[in-house]
C-alpha cells in the first residue's frame, strides 16, 4: 500500500451529534480513518446514512467536529466539501434522467488527475458499451457504476460511499469490491464504505465499525467480524445461512441418508452437433463423441456462488487463463476437468479484441491493470495489443493472492502473454502451459521459474481425439500438483529442518564453494546454482520467493558476460532479490577475470585477438580487461549500495578463479587490482556495508574458511529445532 500522504487522519470525527426535530439520529459518534479503506456496517435505521450527509454538509451538525485532512468541514457548504477534495456517492444514485452516460462523465472529468473517462470505460467497460444511453435508461446496476465513476473523476482525496453495491448483481458487486481493493492498495484516496453487504464490507477493509443507535457501538477486525457469524447475528442481525442451519428433525445424523458422492466430469453428448437438414445423413459417432462438453457437480455448484474476481479471505483458487475470445472451447475445456477434481476455478480473458466473455476475470479487468489502462491494451496494432496486455496481466497477478495454481493454453502469442505472470509467482505454485512451441527452446518462457511446459501436439484450435487428450492430461497434472500440495501443507514439517542457503558456483569456483558447502552442511540445506546466467536468475526468484533464507554469492561471473556480450549473462536485476528481500548478502568476484563464448568459432570477430581460453571443445573463456574490470566493479558497487541488510564483499586478491593466479593463463594482477579499487571507491562502506580483501585466491583454503567465519557473525549456526516450515 502506498505511503500516505499527510500525517492528519483524512477523516476525523469527535461528539459528533445530528437531531431531525426530536429524534436523536447520530449520538455523540468518535470515528477516525487514519488512511486505506474503513467500512461502516449496521442495521437499517442506524443513522448510516445521516453520518454521511453530516460529513458532507447535507444535514446540519448540533455538535461535535469534522476534519478532513486536519480541516474542519462543520458548517461548510457541500459545495465548498467538495472543492476540498471529498467525493460522494450517495445511496440512490440521484442522476440526471436526460443526460448521457458519457455527458455525466465528461461534466465533472478534471483534467490532470489519475481517473479519466478512458479509465472509468477501462474499470466499467459495460459503461463503454451504454455511453450513449440517457441516465433514465440504465438498469440499476449501471447506474450504480455511473454514481461511483461520477466521484471518481472529481479526483478525490477522500471518498464516502453509501450503501454501493446495494441492488447490484454478484458480478457487478465483484467489480465494485475490486475497484475498492485497488484503491486501498494504491493508496492515492482514502474511502469511508458504509455498506449491509458483510462479504464486501469485510473484504475490502482491515477493519470494520458496528454502528447501532446512532452510535459506534465498536471497531473489530474485518477478519474476526467474518468468521463470527454470532457476532453478526447479535449485531447485524445476520441470520445463518439455510445450508449452515442445523437439522430440524430430531433424527440423528449418523440415521440421515448418506450424502450423495461428488460428481465427476461427465460428457454432454448432442445427437446433431450441426443443425441437420432435410439432406443430412446421420452423424458419425466419432463425430458426436468429439463435440461432447465437459461438465462437472462443481461446475454447477460454482454457478450458484458470488464468483469474486479471484479468492475470498482464505480461499485458494486454480486460474485457468487464455484468449477466450480464440481458445474458449479448450480453456472452458480444462476448467471443466479441474472442477471435476473438486477445486475452484476461475477463468481469466487475455483477449485483446475487447469482447466480452462471460469470464470471472474479464479481458478488461486485466488491461486496467496496463500503467496507461485499457487504452495500452486495446489498440489497432495486434503487436502492441499483445504486449500491453502481457505487460497488464503481469501486474495483476503480482497484486493478487490465493493462487493455488495457474494453467494457460495457447499458441505462441498466448504463451508469451502468459508467461511472464507465471513467472511472478512463487516457485512451488503449481504452473503449467500447454502449448504449440513447447517442443523448442523454451527457456525465454520459463526462465527461472518452475513451469511445466507441455507441447499441444496438434495446434490449440478446437477439440478433437488429440487435443482433448493433450489438454486433459495437463489439467489432471494440474489438478494433482495443487492437491498434493494442498495436503503437504497440513502435514507438520520435520523437526530440525534446515534452512535453505544459495551459493553460486562455476567450473574454475568449485573448490571455494565445496568447501564452504562442508563446512555448512550441518546447519544450512546447501543449494548450489550454476552461474551461467540462468543459475543465479533461479536462485533470487528463490530468494523472492522467501524460501531461501540466507546467500553466498561467491560466483559474480554473470556481471561480466552482461557488460561485456557473453552468452551466460545475469539481467539489470542481478542482486535485485536480495535488495527487495533485505537479507544479509555474503559475496566475491568469483569467476569476474572470464567472458563467456561457444566454441572457439563462435567468439565474435571483433574479440579474436584477446586472451583466450578454451576451457572445453563447447566454452572459450576471454580474460576480461582492466577498462571492463573497472566498470563491473562499479556496476556491482552500486548494486552494494542498494542494499539495507548487512553486506560483506569479499576481494581475493590471489586471483578470482582457478585459472587466476601465477602460472594460470589469466593471472593479471592489474586488471584485478582494477576490478578492485572501482569497488572500493564506489561502495559506500559503513559498518554494515563492507569490502573485504584478503591475500589468498578464491579457491584457497583459508579464503573458505575466511567467508564462513563472517557468514557466522552475520547468522549464526542457522539452525532453529523444530522450527515450522514456511509455507506459501
Amino acid at each position: 500500500m502506498a505511503e500516505r500522504r499527510a500525517s492528519a487522519p483524512a477523516l476525523d470525527i469527535r461528539g459528533l451529534n445530528v437531531f431531525y426535530g426530536a429524534s436523536h439520529a447520530l449520538q455523540g459518534v468518535d470515528l477516525h480513518l487514519h488512511g486505506g479503506v474503513l467500512s461502516v456496517v449496521g442495521r437499517n435505521g442506524m443513522g448510516k446514512t445521516t453520518l454521511c450527509k453530516a460529513i458532507m454538509g447535507l444535514v446540519p451538525v448540533a455538535s461535535g467536529s469534522i476534519t478532513f485532512a486536519g480541516t474542519s468541514l462543520v458548517g461548510l457548504s457541500p459545495a465548498d466539501i467538495a472543492r476540498l477534495g471529498v467525493g460522494y456517492v450517495p445511496q440512490g444514485r440521484r442522476l440526471w434522467r436526460s443526460l448521457t452516460v458519457d455527458e455525466h462523465l465528461q461534466l465533472v472529468a478534471r483534467k490532470g488527475g489519475a481517473w479519466t473517462v478512458e479509465r472509468i470505460y477501462s474499470t466499467f467497460p459495460r459503461l463503454a458499451e451504454r455511453k450513449g444511453n440517457g441516465g433514465g435508461q440504465l438498469s440499476g446496476g449501471e447506474q450504480q457504476m455511473l454514481a461511483i465513476s461520477r466521484a471518481l473523476l472529481a479526483n478525490p482525496r477522500l471518498l464516502v460511499m453509501d450503501e454501493p453495491t446495494e441492488g447490484l448483481a454478484p458480478v457487478i458487486v465483484a467489480q465494485v469490491e475490486e475497484m475498492l481493493l485497488r484503491l486501498a492498495e494504491e493508496g492515492d484516496i482514502d474511502v469511508l464504505v458504509i455498506e449491509q453487504n458483510i462479504g464486501v464490507a469485510t473484504a475490502v477493509a482491515e477493519n470494520v465499525a458496528i454502528m447501532v443507535n446512532g452510535r459506534i457501538n465498536r471497531i473489530v477486525e474485518a477478519g474476526v467480524l467474518a468468521a463470527d457469524r454470532d457476532l453478526q447475528q447479535r449485531m447485524l442481525g445476520v441470520g445463518r445461512h439455510e445450508h449452515e442451519a442445523a437439522p430440524s428433525s430430531g433424527v440423528p445424523l449418523t440415521a440421515q441418508a448418506p450424502a450423495a458422492p461428488a460428481a465427476g466430469p461427465a460428457l454432454v453428448y448432442v445427437s446433431n452437433p450441426t443443425l441437420p437438414t432435410r439432406w443430412s445423413k446421420p452423424t458419425p459417432v466419432r463425430v458426436i463423441e468429439n463435440a461432447a462438453r465437459t461438465r462437472s457437480g462443481a461446475a454447477a455448484a460454482a454457478a450458484r456462488t458470488d464468483l469474486r474476481p479471484l479468492a475470498s479471505k482464505g480461499e485458494q483458487v486454480v486460474l485457468v487463463v487464455g484468449t477466450l475470445d480464440t481458445k474458449g472451447e479448450e480453456l472452458r475445456f480444462i476448467r471443466d476437468v479441474i472442477r471435476g477434481h473438486g477445486l475452484p476455478v476461475r477463468m481469466v480473458d487475455l483477449s485483446t479484441s475487447g469482447r466480452h466473455s462471460g469470464a470471472e476475470v474479464p479481458a478488461h479487468q486485466i488491461a486496467a491493470y496496463h500503467p496507461r489502462g485499457a487504452a495500452g491494451v486495446f489498440v489497432n496494432d495486434r503487436g502492441q495489443a499483445v504486449a500491453g496486455m502481457t505487460l497488464a496481466f503481469e501486474r495483476w497477478i503480482e497484486r493478487q493472492t490465493g493462487i493455488a495454481g495457474i494453467i494457460a493454453a495457447g499458441g505462441s502469442g498466448g504463451t508469451a502473454m502468459a508467461a511472464p505472470a507465471m513467472r511472478a509467482l512463487a516457485v512451488g505454485v503449481p504452473k503449467v502451459m500447454i502449448s504449440t512451441v513447447a517442443s523448442g527452446d523454451v527457456s525465454r518462457y520459463v526462465g527461472p521459474a518452475d513451469i511445466l511446459m507441455l507441447h499441444s501436439v496438434a495446434d490449440v484450435q478446437g477439440l478433437n481425439s488429440i487435443t482433448r487428450a493433450v489438454l486433459r492430461n495437463g489439467a489432471n497434472a494440474l489438478a494433482g500438483m495443487v492437491l498434493a500440495r494442498r495436503e503437504a501443507a497440513r502435514r507438520p514439517a520435520p523437526p530440525g529442518e534446515l534452512p535453505a542457503l544459495g551459493l553460486t558456483m562455476f567450473g574454475v569456483t568449485t573448490p571455494c564453494v565445496q568447501q564452504i558447502s562442508e563446512a555448512l552442511k550441518a546447519d544450512y540445506d546447501c543449494l548450489v546454482f550454476h552461474a551461467t546466467g540462468i543459475g543465479g536468475r533461479s536462485m533470487e526468484k528463490l530468494i523472492d520467493s522467501g524460501l531461501i533464507r540466507a546467500v553466498i554469492d561467491v560466483t559474480t561471473t554473470e556481471v561480466a558476460d552482461m557488460l561485456v556480450g557473453g552468452v551466460l549473462p545475469a539481467t539489470e536485476d542481478r542482486f535485485g532479490a536480495v535488495i527487495r528481500r533485505r537479507i544479509p548478502y555474503v559475496g566475491s568476484c568469483g569467476a569476474l577475470d572470464m567472458v563467456n563464448f561457444g566454441p572457439f568459432d563462435t567468439v565474435p570477430e571483433k574479440f579474436r585477438n584477446r586472451t583466450l581460453y578454451r576451457h572445453n571443445p563447447q566454452v572459450t573463456l576471454m580474460r576480461t580487461t582492466a577498462d571492463e574490470c573497472a566498470a563491473i566493479g562499479r556496476w556491482i558497487g552500486d548494486r552494494l549500495n542498494q542494499m539495507d541488510a548487512p553486506v560483506r564483499f569479499f576481494l581475493p586478491e590471489g586471483g578470482v578463479s582457478a585459472i587466476d593466479r601465477p602460472g594460470q593463463p589469466f593471472h593479471d594482477p592489474a586488471a584485478d587490482q582494477a576490478l578492485f579499487n572501482a569497488l572500493e571507491r564506489t561502495v559506500t562502506q559503513t559498518t554494515s556495508r563492507q569490502l573485504i580483501r584478503v591475500p589468498f585466491n578464491i579457491n584457497d583454503p583459508a579464503f573458505a574458511e575466511e567467508v564462513v567465519r563472517v557468514f557466522r557473525t552475520l547468522h549464526g549456526t542457522g539452525r532453529t529445532p523444530g522450527r515450522a516450515r514456511s509455507r506459501r
